[in-house]
């Protein structure tokens, strides 16, 4: 009880230290119900005169399918707990930075600022916590002939996969096994099936995202169980 205390104490001086970027001025929230939840709502937020305003959504998601366990992203980590690794089924929970979007589109609505990649079948991203390129992009010149390099592969015929915007979970600077290859990508069964660790939404609603997410407002993904969001509001100056 008195290490779980000291946890907390820690973590809540550390968080008091913590705020979204100054020039943040777009943030997309996801919220669950708590720890243990595939369900959140999706939300983006804009900074209008130095308030924010809610622009889009809510939209329903889904998470991974065991809840979420705090990432590594911005926010500061308590001592302690549980974090995001790989194969464990949780969504990574904090702030993280929103990078750029995936797709098998030639291109897509988007704004023109925001980076985006047609996903062929050289394309990998790495999931193997061994390996040099473990959460990264990886472009191979030819076509993949290995079984590893085919398990990397971003493009496996998988609708789901169709349209993806990266989320800076692990990103900078990667932890071997610390979880990779986190998105915002479309869902399964209309929402019936959780991730393996995403956050996943209609497709429409993912195309409204991307179509929407503007860099040069520093956008970030905040992802929390309801009872963290209402605790770090405040602190952490969350919409």
């Amino acid at each position: 009880m008195r290490a779980a205390l000291a946890v907390l104490v820690l973590f809540a001086a550390c968080a008091r230290g913590f705020e979204l970027p100054g020039d943040c001025r777009q943030c997309v929230v996801g919220v669950a119900p708590d720890w243990d939840s595939s369900h959140a709502e999706v939300s983006l937020w804009e900074k209008r005169g130095g308030d924010w305003e809610r622009t889009a959504g809510p939209w329903a998601a889904r998470l991974g399918k065991k809840g979420l366990v705090w990432g590594l992203g911005l926010h500061p980590v308590p001592e302690g707990v549980a974090t995001k690794r790989e194969g464990d089924g949780r969504a990574p929970a904090g702030v993280f930075k929103i990078g750029g979007a995936w797709g098998y589109e030639v291109d897509l609505e988007r704004n023109p600022t925001l980076p985006y990649a047609r996903i062929t079948p050289n394309d990998l991203w790495v999931e193997d916590p061994v390996s040099a390129d473990y959460n990264r992009h990886v472009r191979l010149a030819r076509a993949p002939v290995t079984a590893w390099e085919k398990k990397q592969q971003m493009k496996q015929g998988d609708s789901a996969h169709a349209l993806k915007l990266f989320i800076a979970h692990n990103a900078e600077p990667v932890v071997p096994g610390a979880g990779s290859a986190i998105f915002f990508h479309i869902w399964r069964a209309g929402g019936a099936k959780a991730s393996a660790g995403c956050t996943v939404v209609a497709e429409q609603n993912l195309r409204r995202l991307i179509a929407a997410i503007d860099p040069a407002k520093n956008p970030v993904y905040v992802l929390l169980p309801a009872g963290e969001y209402r605790r770090l509001r405040g602190q952490w100056k969350l919409p």
